[in-house]
């Protein structure tokens, strides 16, 4: 390994090279790596030791406090690569804030934001062959913190490491979507930690998403646990719902994720001039709306899928179909944020920002 130094930040360039193995065109998400990560420990109240280095396995003990009490948040974000080979991302500023305010929901002490952003710089300029120019090309950027304090006892962690890994990838689902109401289980309560990107939220959604999966649904729509009345997110997704020509989506709160997808698709409609209601939707509103032919489209967005829209759903065991439409505003939508990510279009909005 070379070693140089850039301002604080330690790199340790890799000697070698994974990008001849790997087949960009048939990614299975998330499980191929680029060849540098970052990583930075928290010790002793301050975060130090910077560094760059080969992507590899970590070396942590099992009394590590992050297998025990789930200190553990994370962040996902996308880099892109225009035809002239310059190296996007997509308003990384807010994924900065939104992983400090997750950190400081579970007790993690929050990162300065000139190591977050001179890492991103720092690796997307030694593995920027990894992005990929065309539709459905990117790179996932993961950042996540973890207790690494060597300790049982029931209290946070006064150590931490923070990390950035980088994988390649295509499009996250293909097809539309068949969901599920929920009637039983939850994502999140009043007063607990939906807002943040907890890794544990993530742990609580498999066991009822497999049983949906098990009668032929893709992923669930949440509901509030205190009624399962007011729908919430779908999946791992915020989730829209166009009634009539107006875009309808649940506020966020403690349960519902501040969603970067999801704030920038309200922008675009209402930059185009699409009509948008940010507020209470219950469950009765999207079935009767569906009875009654208005309800024409519901659709999940976020950073891995962008928008996934839905072809069905199911409440009470009963079966509501959704049209197929020439005027969707998921592909609409879909192709504007893209056009944006890739560099292909305006920003009116000042979103890109450019690592490379």
């Amino acid at each position: 390994m070379s070693l140089t130094q850039s301002h604080s930040l330690k790199i340790e360039k890799s000697n070698t090279t994974r990008i001849d193995q790997v087949d960009f065109d048939n990614l299975t998400f998330g499980t191929m790596f680029t060849d540098h990560m970052f990583e930075c420990d928290f010790k002793d109240g301050t975060w130090q030791n910077p560094t760059i280095k080969p992507y590899g396995p970590l070396s942590i003990y099992p009394s590590a406090k992050v297998f025990h009490y789930g200190q553990a948040v994370f962040e996902g974000m996308k880099a892109y690569k225009d035809e002239s080979g310059g190296v996007f991302l997509f308003r990384p500023l807010e994924n900065f804030h939104r992983i400090n305010k997750s950190s400081a929901r579970l007790a993690i002490p929050e990162f300065p934001q000139d190591w977050f952003f001179e890492a991103l710089h720092k690796l997307f300029e030694l593995d920027h062959d990894w992005v990929k120019k065309g539709d459905g090309h990117s790179v996932y950027i993961r950042p996540f913190v973890i207790a690494t304090e060597n300790c049982v006892s029931a209290s946070p962690s006064t150590q931490y490491k923070f990390m950035i890994i980088l994988s390649p990838v295509n499009a996250y689902y293909s097809g539309k979507l068949k969901v599920m109401i929920a009637e039983k289980y939850s994502r999140a309560a009043n007063g607990g930690v939906g807002f943040a990107k907890a890794a544990g939220n993530y742990a609580a959604q498999f066991y009822p998403t497999n049983l949906a999966k098990e009668k032929g649904f893709h992923q669930i729509i949440w509901t509030d646990a205190n009624t399962h009345e007011s729908l919430e997110e779908a999946g791992t997704m915020n989730v829209f719902f166009r009634i009539n020509n107006t875009l309808v989506t649940a506020p966020t709160s403690d349960r519902i994720l501040d969603g970067v997808t999801r704030k920038s698709l309200i922008a675009i409609a209402e930059h185009i001039g699409i009509p948008v209601e940010v507020r209470k939707v219950t469950v009765n509103e999207i079935v009767e709306a569906s009875k009654k032919g208005e309800l024409l489209e519901i659709f999940g967005s976020g950073t891995a899928a962008v928008i996934s829209p839905v072809s069905a759903f199911s409440y009470q065991d009963t079966i509501y179909e959704l049209p197929d439409r020439t005027d969707s505003y998921a592909t609409r939508f879909k192709k504007e944020m893209l056009d944006i990510q890739y560099n292909r279009s305006a920003d009116p909005f000042g979103w890109r920002y450019q690592v490379v």
